[in-house]
């Protein structure tokens, strides 16, 4: 019995397969630098739990636990795993991954979907030579705050398919970021400094339904950006920047209530949406009469550069000595001044935007 037990375990044939890993001794274990990569598979047993493994785990460089019922990952597995490049877990029945994780310094590819997790640990951080995390259809609220600040070389962010409301701040930090796959989601707005992802080629934040209402500027500044998807959201209007996506070759954006562009623009293709924004960028159709506003009420002293800085100011306009306006000059009003007729000639459009008479100063 134990000749036989020894066979299964060390037989090419045994209950689980391994490519390339000796578990005999003498010329088998002799100099590793010389072997080639090492897989573990142990895929599609039907296993609910990952049975006691004797090898030495610190040679496995590809691990692949998938299509089982696990429910965990014991910690100590994940510990000696220390040369493991490639970690592949998905459709199991994990609620949560082991912070052991972090521990796996040379982890490049992680896939955890088709999972029950609800939330990545912390940990996860150390894995700073991942290049590529795969987290579909889990029940993540919500990833790690600080995720882009220490995975500086993630390619690939795919995280289609859960609960997520809002994606970490630190993503602008994902400099490497190729791809971002961020659909089927719960997303109320894309993360601030998105314009920062120089190297980001295909973004996909389709079918958050009614959670996605608006795209931030920032999206039009993606320089390398080839492939965008907002489609089946609640957008009705698109960025003007978006007229400066040169490189974008594949767009989507059906199922939203557009206005601007009117879908009829975007449906005759992307250099017709393009010339669209990008009209509106330069203000081709805009009243110039709101452009001027501000340089006319400075000219005519309405307001100046005193009401932005503390103390009183005086600066000079066109050459006449003009007081600026400080929120400590103003009094409060009761509701029957503010009614008064004479408070309401003070608000006339007259008054307000004709020549600023002198007046000698009161003390």
């Amino acid at each position: 019995m134990r000749d036989m037990g020894e066979k299964r375990r060390h037989g090419p044939h045994g209950g689980h397969h391994v490519h390339g890993v000796g578990f005999g001794v003498g010329h088998a274990e002799h100099d590793d630098k010389h072997r080639e990569p090492k897989k573990l598979d142990m895929s599609g047993m039907s296993m609910d739990t990952i049975p006691h493994l004797s090898m030495p785990l610190g040679n496995i460089t590809t691990l692949d636990l998938s299509n089982n019922n696990l429910q965990s990952i014991p910690e100590s597995i994940i510990a000696r795993l220390l040369n493991v490049v490639v970690l592949d877990v998905r459709s199991n029945q994990l609620k949560s991954l082991p912070n052991s994780i972090g521990c796996l310094s040379k982890l490049k590819v992680l896939n955890v979907s088709g999972n029950l997790i609800q939330e990545l640990p912390a940990t996860i951080e150390e894995c700073r030579a991942l290049e590529e995390l795969n987290a579909n259809f889990n029940q993540l609220t919500k990833l790690p705050d600080t995720l882009g600040f220490e995975l500086h070389g993630l390619r690939r962010l795919s995280v289609n398919s859960n609960k997520i409301a809002y994606l970490p701040s630190s993503t602008s930090h994902m400099m490497a970021l190729r791809s971002l796959d961020a659909r089927l989601n719960c997303l109320r707005e894309l993360p601030d400094g998105l314009e920062n992802l120089g190297n980001l080629e295909a973004l996909n934040v389709s079918q958050n339904f009614q959670y996605l209402r608006e795209l931030p500027y920032g999206i039009g500044l993606l320089v390398s950006l080839r492939e965008l998807d907002v489609s089946y959201n609640a957008i009705a209007a698109l960025p003007d920047s978006m007229g400066c996506l040169t490189k974008l070759a594949r767009f989507s954006a059906a199922g939203n209530p557009l206005v601007c562009p009117p879908m009829d623009v975007v449906e005759q293709g992307l250099d017709t949406m393009r010339a669209y924004l990008t009209a509106r960028m330069n203000g081709v159709g805009k009243e110039r009469k709101k452009k001027g506003w501000v340089p006319k009420l400075i000219k005519y002293s309405t307001f100046s550069a005193g009401m932005m800085t503390p103390g009183r100011a005086t600066n000079k306009v066109h050459g006449n000595a003009t007081e600026g306006l400080l929120m400590s000059d103003y009094r409060s009003l009761d509701g029957g001044a503010v009614a008064s007729p004479g408070f309401l000639s003070m608000l006339s459009p007259r008054r307000l935007f004709s020549p600023r008479r002198n007046s000698p100063k009161h003390h």
